[in-house]
């Protein structure tokens, strides 16, 4: 299965980027060897739109075509579940084990998702709380996508 890590936003080089890449690059060799074919990161640039509403619309419109039609996607929202690693880590497992081929994680831009995208994924999750900014809130989706594949593959990296 591939797993897709889509943002609203591009990421400006510096060291979040670049943790961002690291825990990607991390997970895509872990994942191989559990039926991950690749872990991937694609950027969008933010809706210019005038309401917010709109920019989520249009937002939406772009992640739906960059998923395409067969794919399953888990939503990050503030409303959404608070996942503990590991229950995150069995919500990845058994998609893959449903046969999906490609799953996206989607970080939706400053407005959010749009509430009908939202409505479409398989499970809408939060990083707790708080609010994160966009930068901070891909990489902690990167690294819990890599503590995932560890997690899934027994690696010790994931202590409890």
């Amino acid at each position: 299965m591939r797993l897709i890590l889509f943002c609203i936003g591009r990421a400006r080089a510096g060291p979040e980027r670049e943790l961002v890449e690291r825990y990607i690059s991390r997970a895509a060799a872990a994942g191989r060897s559990i039926g991950f074919s690749s872990v991937e990161l694609r950027e969008f640039d933010e809706s210019r739109a005038q309401r917010p509403q709109d920019r989520k619309l249009e937002e939406a419109k772009i992640l739906r075509a960059a998923l395409g039609a067969a794919a399953a996607f888990i939503a990050c929202d503030e409303t959404g579940k608070n996942l503990s690693s590991t229950d995150f880590a069995t919500q990845l497992g058994n998609v893959r084990d449903a046969g999906v081929t490609t799953l996206g994680l989607v970080i939706g831009g400053p407005d959010g998702l749009d509430p009908a995208f939202r409505a479409e994924a398989c499970v809408a999750i939060a990083f707790g709380a708080m609010t994160w900014p966009h930068q901070l809130a891909r990489v902690l989706a990167a690294e819990q996508i890599y503590r995932a594949m560890t997690i899934l593959t027994g690696h010790p990296y994931h202590r409890i």
